[in-house]
Order: structure tokens, then C-alpha cells, then sequence
């Protein structure tokens, strides 16, 4: 007695192998996009908030060290809730990294832009 097994994704008959879970290519790419779908999505939108952050940065720091405004970066589309990484220098100083440009909070609404330079060893 065998039953008889179906695609995951459109239900149809499969015919094959004993392990075959979809009737084709199509079905089986759609069946796993739409399984992963939500976290590439949250991922994505998160890439892109960094990459606009990196790019304001760098649009506002052509020389690599310059002072600016929080209002200013914010009204560019600048999000300070997103970075990929902090440095802590030994004065206690934090500077906010998306990727290799950074700023540094200063008095009031002033933070300095920085790039860090990458060292080839």
C-alpha cells in the first residue's frame, strides 16, 4: 500500500524519487522564498538603513575629518539608532561607526565625521 506524495508547495502529484518533496524547480525556489521571505525582508531594510547612513556621512565628510550637526545628518535621512560597530578611545570617548565613517558627539547638537584609514598589513 503506497500513498501517494504531494508537492509542498502547489499539492500537485509527485512522480520519482522516494525522498522528492516538489514537483519542480519552480515550485521548490517559491515553496523556500516564501519560507525565508520575513528575515531576508528585516535584513535587508536594515542594510539599507546602514548603507544610507554611510553614504550621508560620507557626502557630509568629503576631506575625512569635518564637524557637522545631528540636525543636519537627520534631515538627510541620517537614522542614529543603526550602526555596525563603536569605538571606545582611552579618554572615554565613543565614537559611532556605520561601516569605515564615523562621528563623535560634541557639544550640544555638533558631532566631528571621521573615516577611519584601513591599514594594510
Amino acid at each position: 500500500m503506497t500513498t501517494e506524495k504531494t508537492c509542498l508547495d502547489c499539492g500537485a502529484p509527485i512522480h520519482g524519487r522516494a525522498d522528492k518533496k516538489f514537483c519542480n524547480d519552480l515550485c521548490r525556489n517559491n515553496y523556500n522564498n516564501q519560507l525565508n521571505s520575513n528575515s531576508y525582508n528585516m535584513i535587508r531594510n536594515i542594510n539599507n538603513v546602514l548603507k544610507r547612513n554611510r553614504r550621508i556621512m560620507e557626502e557630509l565628510n568629503p576631506g575625512g575629518k569635518t564637524k557637522t550637526t545631528m540636525t543636519k545628518m537627520a534631515a538627510k535621512g541620517f537614522n542614529f539608532k543603526y550602526l555596525t560597530n563603536k569605538y571606545d578611545t582611552a579618554n572615554g570617548k565613543t565614537y559611532h561607526f556605520c561601516y569605515e565613517y564615523g562621528y563623535l558627539p560634541l557639544e550640544g547638537d555638533e558631532v566631528l565625521l571621521v573615516k577611519r584609514e584601513e591599514r594594510v598589513e
